[in-house]
């Protein structure tokens, strides 16, 4: 009986593994499929019809048809061939099919592990609502793509960042679990006091980071100033006229959002730094190699950043400075699960 247990628990480990590393892969290809312009190629839910990808001419011909109507084609791909359309389709395609095998391959398992075992309730508690965050997921996924469907030619910034945000919460939901059952301990991620606060703050700036990544993404707001440390020749973009606060928080703004997002970086790095000093000074010895983890991708972050900014946004840069903030949440994380005693 002690056997069936353990092994249980090594299958229930196991499982979170290969979820945490399906849901990474997810937050890659969505990205790719932002990068690519390919999020509006499919333009109806097809829940269960769209399993299957177009598997004759005729079904090629419909599926193009229908993109063919929305305004990014009207507007910006006219001369789109139908080989041409493929590819955007495929991206997406993958993308719709990914996010169903994470549905099936979490769910299934979920359901032996709350009726036909032992792991422990603690545990099964926030796999349910990780569950449930899922399929929410699934339906801001394509509240996100009705938006580009009508009166423009891409999705909504603020929708596509409430996808992100949620990819994110998700992940780092299943890597919070993992450090419990890794360290056999039952943390709350909510544990503040004194001692821990400053790192659930850095948490919370990394989230709103990543929140204006995807405002940048969402409006291709890399494209007015790619030139750094100055936007143009001015460190703030002198094409804005602040009269009031309005203006200040008009995140429709294309050069107001990347100003933020440069802005946000270099805080967090002086945050990340003064954190630095208050552990040393705290002689939270135990916190100094998850701290240099940090460092690392932090740099890694701000690198891949400048350079796909630079480089006129070469979508493989731009793709692993997505990667890297995953990482660097991760990092973030760890570091907050071990100041919590």
């Amino acid at each position: 009986m002690l056997k069936k247990d353990k092994l249980t628990n090594i299958l229930f480990q196991n499982w979170l593994t290969l979820n945490l590393i399906l849901v990474f892969s997810m937050i890659i290809v969505g990205g790719l499929t932002r990068l690519t312009d390919s999020g509006l190629s499919i333009t109806e839910w097809e829940l269960f019809k769209g399993i299957f990808p177009p598997m004759s001419d005729t079904s090629w011909n419909d599926y193009f048809e229908s993109y063919k109507k929305i305004p990014q084609y009207e507007l910006l791909n006219q001369n789109m061939t139908l080989d041409e359309f493929k590819i955007i389709f495929l991206w997406e395609y993958f993308h719709r099919i990914l996010g169903r095998i994470i549905g099936l391959f979490f769910l299934i398992p979920l359901i032996y592990f709350n009726f036909f075992s032992k792991i422990e309730k603690k545990y099964l508690f926030l796999c349910n609502i990780i569950f449930i965050l899922i399929l929410v997921q699934g339906l801001i996924g394509w509240y996100m793509v009705q938006s580009g469907l009508v009166n423009d030619v891409t999705v909504s910034h603020y929708r596509l960042a409430m996808h992100l945000l949620t990819a994110i919460i998700i992940i780092s939901s299943i890597y919070w679990l993992l450090l419990n059952l890794k360290h056999n301990r039952n943390k709350s991620f909510f544990d503040f006091n004194k001692i821990n606060s400053p790192f659930i703050i850095l948490i919370f700036l990394i989230f709103l980071q990543i929140i204006f990544g995807a405002f940048v993404s969402g409006l291709d707001a890399g494209k007015i100033y790619q030139t750094w440390p100055k936007m143009g020749d001015t460190f703030f973009p002198n094409d804005l006229v602040i009269i009031n606060f309005l203006n200040i928080v008009d995140f429709d703004n294309h050069s107001l959002v990347q100003f933020y997002h440069r802005a946000l970086a270099y805080f967090i790095t002086m945050y990340i730094t003064i954190t630095a000093f208050y552990i040393f000074y705290k002689k939270m010895r135990k916190l100094f190699k998850y701290l240099l983890v940090v460092f690392i991708f932090l740099v890694i972050q701000i690198l891949l950043g400048i350079f796909t900014l630079i480089s006129g946004l070469n979508i493989y840069l731009a793709s692993a400075h997505q990667i890297s903030s995953i990482l660097l949440v991760f990092s973030t994380i760890k570091l907050y699960y071990f100041s919590i005693k």
